[in-house]
């Protein structure tokens, strides 16, 4: 892990790229502002976080750090070390963490519980939607740090999603005061999801989504196939992080639209 810091005294805020080492956005949005070094009215540490996984290339060194948290200082592995270190670090920081996905080319805010602070913040930041994770937060960064915002930045690898981290990333630093803020957003309110549901993905060769993220799936709509099969909606739904490769057991999720924050 790489830590640099804007600003003087102990860090308030953090904002972390490399969590997963296959997705650089985050870490080219965190060197940038660390070589620009802006004057910031609270300090905020800059993390890269898995640079083992970032020089292989790879999601993960042993296991995903992003499902690995708390840690586990005498963990057997490298990512539940690490977890280990970056929550007794920075768990008390108002934090965002930076990602990409195969899943959706704009940018969408993810957190645990639609807190004060969630309504707050997510409003000002360029993203289309915001995601409560609810129960499916075991393991995630909100196990270590509470106070996260995470933030996927568009397709993996991608120079879109390096560009909106660098924008992200200095509108949450606006939000929070530690930067002039920018010129808000502007949008018709964001609206909000919450996840019910993993959505399986049967063992095939070939997989295909026909559903878009945040758009509704009615009930007896084919939204996906495996091998051909179609895969058919037993009820409505909302789709988020749905893709046919994103992840390995499931497509995505199944979620409900429950707000939209002004």
């Amino acid at each position: 892990m790489r830590v640099e810091q804007l600003g003087t005294g102990d860090p308030e805020l953090a904002i972390i790229g490399g969590i997963h080492g296959d997705e650089p956005c985050g870490v080219q949005a965190v060197e940038e502002l660390a070589a620009e070094a802006p004057p910031v009215e609270r300090p905020v540490a800059l993390i890269v976080a898995n640079e083992r996984a970032l020089e292989a290339g790879t999601r993960y060194v042993d296991e995903d750090l992003n499902r690995a948290f708390p840690g586990d200082p005498d963990g057997e592995t490298h990512e539940s070390r690490l977890a280990a270190e970056i929550a007794s670090r920075f768990g008390d920081l108002t934090t965002l963490s930076l990602h990409s996905t195969q899943s959706y080319h704009g940018m969408f805010a993810i957190v645990e519980e639609l807190t004060d602070y969630a309504r707050n913040v997510c409003p000002r930041l360029s993203v289309d939607a915001v995601v409560d994770a609810g129960d499916h937060t075991d393991g995630r960064l909100f196990e270590a740090i509470p106070q996260t915002i995470e933030v996927e930045c568009g397709y993996q690898q991608s120079d879109q999603a390096a560009a909106n981290a660098a924008l992200v990333a200095r509108e949450f630093l606006g939000a929070v005061g530690a930067l002039p803020e920018a010129e808000r957003p502007a949008k018709d309110g964001v609206p909000v999801f919450k996840l019910r549901r993993q959505v399986p993905k049967d063992v095939a060769t070939e997989y295909e989504v026909y559903a878009s993220n945040f758009e509704p799936v009615a009930a007896g709509t084919p939204f996906a196939s495996a091998d051909g099969v179609d895969l058919v909606a037993e009820e409505d739904f909302y789709p988020v992080l749905m893709s046919p490769e994103g992840y390995e057991h499931v497509f995505g999720y199944a979620a409900d639209r429950i707000d939209t924050i002004p």
